[in-house]
């Protein structure tokens, strides 16, 4: 759902009927609410089940996409986009039910394998994307993700085993509130600025007025007696840094999705572009996916004989190497292909490593919430890449050969940032203090082994 419209992105004007200031919302309002919806997620995981909650996001995923393949529209589209944004949380709620029902030898493996397919769902996203609209009606794109969402429902109910671990209480409605209108009101700013411009009056009243209710949330929750995040959990070393790494890794990754695809199809008259076509392009970019679910068995050997920091520490460095590369050779399309499934391991290792820091820190009955948080670090770094990566391409744009693109030195300066994101990651996670293993934060094994509760007498 993040990458499926990316190729048909420039089109959404003419097929919605719509201008082109407005269709960016169809983007936008994916991203905002994947990012409010997955620590609520994550919370009411805990509380009422996390098999439960993640079913009925996948079923709102399936309605999403079920009312996008019918529309034509922009505000149809917009509101199918919304409740396709909300499944993000079922990421989190999947790893965390990972810690509730595997014995611990498995836990690590696990974690690596289900945070790739992130990246696999990713990169056959583009291809299919663009052989679609290339091909066929762009409306099939989405009748596809609604039969994905549905049988993912329907593997959810006959195999996932629903877990007894729950942190009951009251569902703090208050927090919920404040925390949606902070993000909404933060991430609109963050990623329609570019367009508006920092300066407006629309970009300073979401971002001002976003900040604070944020910090008048922050305040609230820590005097709650049943947060919907617990802020002192958070500011847990481990916890902490680990999701400040996230939000640098977030950015990295993102600064790439955005300029090797426009690498790869500028044309060559402009002297930077390579002139491939849309689906060759998506191709290229594929295997980084593919490059990450691979890694998972490694990842998961190396978690259970270093533990997750060196793999923090080691995907850190991984990217920051590979954006390095790229600064140099980016002029033939192998050169690019290379390079992103270097960050694709990168990626994978990183992905595999935050998860496993995470539930090292945090009680068995905070797991949902927690990750939950720590896939919000994630969103929140991929908003901040596109709203500065938008706005340095935008600054660079210039006309080559009666084709206007990005400049030379516009991508370079975006994989400059990328390749500082990936340091700052990689110092952050040198200094998060080293966890137990995760398998010392796993269940008992007798209560691995029957998931039933005891009877009562």
């Amino acid at each position: 759902m993040q990458t499926i419209l990316i190729p048909i992105q420039p089109e959404l004007p003419r097929l919605l009927s719509a201008s082109s200031d407005d269709t960016p919302w169809v983007i936008t309002a994916t991203l905002v609410a994947a990012a409010v919806a997955t620590p609520i997620a994550g919370r009411l995981g805990d509380m009422y089940g996390k098999r439960r909650v993640a079913m009925a996001l996948l079923l709102l995923q399936a309605v999403g996409a079920i009312l996008a393949a019918l529309s034509s529209t922009l505000v149809p589209m917009i509101i199918a986009r919304v409740l396709q944004g909300m499944a993000a949380g079922v990421i989190p709620l999947g790893i965390s039910i990972l810690r509730d029902v595997l014995p611990p030898r498995k836990l690590g493996s696990s974690i690596a394998l289900v945070s790739a397919t992130l990246g696999v769902g990713g990169a056959l996203g583009l291809p299919l994307s663009a052989v679609v609209a290339e091909n066929l009606d762009w409306h099939v794109l989405f009748w596809v993700a609604a039969g994905i969402a549905l049988l993912a429902f329907a593997l959810y109910a006959v195999i996932v085993p629903a877990s007894t671990v729950r942190n009951p209480g009251r569902l703090d409605v208050v927090g919920i509130i404040g925390l949606a209108l902070g993000l909404v009101g933060v991430l609109i700013a963050v990623s329609r600025g570019g367009q508006w411009g920092w300066g407006d009056a629309r970009t300073l009243a979401f971002l001002i007025s976003g900040v604070v209710i944020l910090l008048a949330w922050g305040v609230y929750e820590l005097r709650v007696a049943e947060p919907l995040v617990d802020l002192r959990v958070s500011a847990r070393g481990t916890v902490l840094l680990t999701n400040l790494a996230s939000v640098a890794m977030g950015f990295a990754l993102f600064a790439s999705n955005v300029v090797f695809p426009q690498l790869l199809q500028l044309p060559s008259v402009t002297g930077i572009g390579l002139g491939l076509s849309l689906t060759v392009a998506a191709l290229v970019l594929a295997p980084s996916g593919l490059a990450m679910m691979a890694m998972s068995p490694v990842a998961g050997r190396l978690e259970r004989l270093r533990g997750p920091k060196p793999l923090l520490v080691g995907g850190a460095a991984v990217i920051a190497v590979s954006y390095g590369a790229a600064l140099v050779f980016h002029t033939e399309f192998w050169q690019i292909l290379i390079v992103n499934i270097l960050l694709g391991v990168g990626i994978g290792l990183g992905y595999a490593a935050m998860p496993a820091l995470i539930m090292s820190a945090v009680p068995a009955t905070e797991t949902g919430a927690a990750n939950g948080l720590n896939a919000l670090m994630r969103s929140l770094g991929t908003s901040v890449a596109a709203a500065v990566v938008g706005a340095v391409l935008a600054q660079s744009m210039t006309e080559v050969g009666g084709v206007v693109g990005p400049s030379e030195g516009g991508f370079m300066i975006t994989l400059a940032l990328g390749l500082g994101a990936a340091v700052l990651c990689l110092v952050l996670a040198v200094f998060i203090p080293r966890p137990r293993n995760i398998a010392d934060a796993a269940l008992p094994a007798d209560e691995l082994e029957d998931p039933r509760p005891a009877p009562t007498h």
